[in-house]
């Protein structure tokens, strides 16, 4: 193994005690997750020497790839588990759907930048990641042909809860997203949806993301 695999394998090791572990995320499932998935191969080359950073890094399209603490967080608030059927809604490079993947059943990636699809659906080949599908379409629409989804993850902010994912949550599933204005902070809400097609919000604390675009989301541009 060359010194530069060697040291995003310490730099992986790393993020995971100090970012993820002494952050609260103690589920072993998670942890192992991340431990698996080279962050560094989901950003571009001249940003590997960012990949563990505590921060967002930028990816293809003006878009970033969530800091890894976020990402954990999201997929301990949305419960997933071994053979979940997930969506998640702006997969943008494929980083947090390989490391679902890992945990869950079967992934289904919504990304509207034909760049990005592209791009993750290739790097997610070439880790052997097969069960993550990666869809180019209108992510605030949700994909009916997959659901219902025991889980939806949304990387991206919008004013509201698209009413097309919320009706595509399993009873009993959840939903993680980030609610408020365009281009300031948010809240990251998880949305719970009973049997009797109730929800429930709950408030996971403040986060800043990018603005969730279509027809249910921000305007472009």
């Amino acid at each position: 193994m060359d010194k530069l695999a060697t040291d995003f394998a310490a730099e992986r090791e790393a993020m995971v005690e100090r970012q993820l572990r002494r952050r609260g995320i103690a589920d072993p499932r998670i942890l192992n997750a991340f431990r698996a998935v080279p962050r560094e191969a989901f950003v571009a080359a001249e940003h590997a020497h960012l990949a563990y950073g505590d921060h967002p890094v930028p990816i293809a399209g003006g878009q970033t790839v969530s800091q890894p603490y976020i990402v954990a967080l999201m997929i301990d608030a949305a419960d997933i588990r071994r053979g979940h059927r997930v969506l998640e809604v702006g997969s943008g490079s494929g980083y947090a759907a390989a490391v679902i993947s890992r945990i869950a059943g079967r992934v289904i990636g919504i990304e509207r930048l034909p760049v990005l699809a592209a791009m993750s659906r290739e790097r997610l080949r070439q880790l052997g990641c097969n069960t993550v599908e990666i869809i180019e379409a209108d992510g605030t629409m949700g994909w009916h042909e997959g659901a219902p989804y025991d889980a939806i993850l949304v990387a991206a902010s919008g004013s509201h809860v698209p009413s097309a994912l919320v009706e595509q949550l399993a009873p009993g599933g959840r939903l993680v997203m980030p609610i408020g204005a365009r281009d300031d902070v948010q809240r990251l809400v998880q949305v719970t949806r009973f049997a009797d097609g109730g929800v429930e919000h709950s408030d996971l604390g403040a986060v800043r993301f990018v603005p969730l675009i279509g027809e249910e989301g921000w305007k472009d541009g």
